[in-house]
């Protein structure tokens, strides 16, 4: 099953998108490192060719965790520690052993978001954080995509849409959750209405 799965994301992303252009929106990437910081032992969930993980290396110690071979492939040449899994099933890793725990663009893509931030909160340290981010369904632009009689997002591998309201429930077992609004030309207008990404940053209990 993670073999075909594995092989299914590896042509998806083979075909929609160059190695560079995972990081989508780049005002994320200061958000992340701020939220990591450093001598840490770092998860990235979904990390892919490690596009945006390489700017979580200096001064931490970071595992890149996913499913695509060919792309994992890509991340350890730049330093990242590889592990091939599928998040869907539980994280082969043991209960506390990271400091951070990253997640972009991963949880649209899952049928259980649920399970999997479970998992990231007991592999995280008693104050370690969660740090992500999703597209921001309640957009304007995926209103009208909607309203058109279009899907929302364009994305065939996107299961799940998250307004920041529902990202706040999805984080309801954390603390100190905080979310920040990113991307869009006109985000300053109106940011819940105009922001292209939803940033959260969330710390595990003690």
């Amino acid at each position: 099953m993670t073999d075909d799965l594995g092989s299914r994301y590896e042509r998806h992303h083979r075909e929609r998108r160059d190695d560079g252009d995972f990081v989508f929106v780049p005002e994320r990437i200061p958000l992340f490192r701020t939220a990591v910081g450093t001598g840490k032992r770092v998860l990235d969930l979904g990390c892919r060719t490690g596009a945006l993980t390489r700017h979580l290396l200096e001064g931490n110690s970071v595992v890149g965790l996913d499913v695509d071979r060919a792309a994992l492939a890509k991340a350890e040449a730049l330093g990242i520690e590889p592990v091939e899994a599928n998040v869907e099933d539980p994280l082969p890793f043991a209960d506390e052993s990271f400091d951070a725990v990253v997640a972009g663009e991963l949880l649209e893509h899952l049928q259980l978001p649920d399970a999997l931030v479970g998992e990231a909160r007991r592999v995280l340290r008693p104050g370690g954080v969660l740090v992500g981010s999703v597209p921001n369904a309640f957009r304007l632009q995926s209103r009208i995509r909607f309203l058109r009689g279009r899907p929302p997002e364009d994305d065939p591998t996107h299961l799940h849409l998250f307004s920041p309201t529902e990202v706040l429930v999805l984080l309801r077992e954390f603390r100190d959750v905080r979310l920040s609004y990113v991307g869009g030309r006109y985000r300053g207008l109106h940011p819940r209405l105009l922001a292209r990404d939803l940033v959260f940053v969330a710390v595990r209990p003690s």
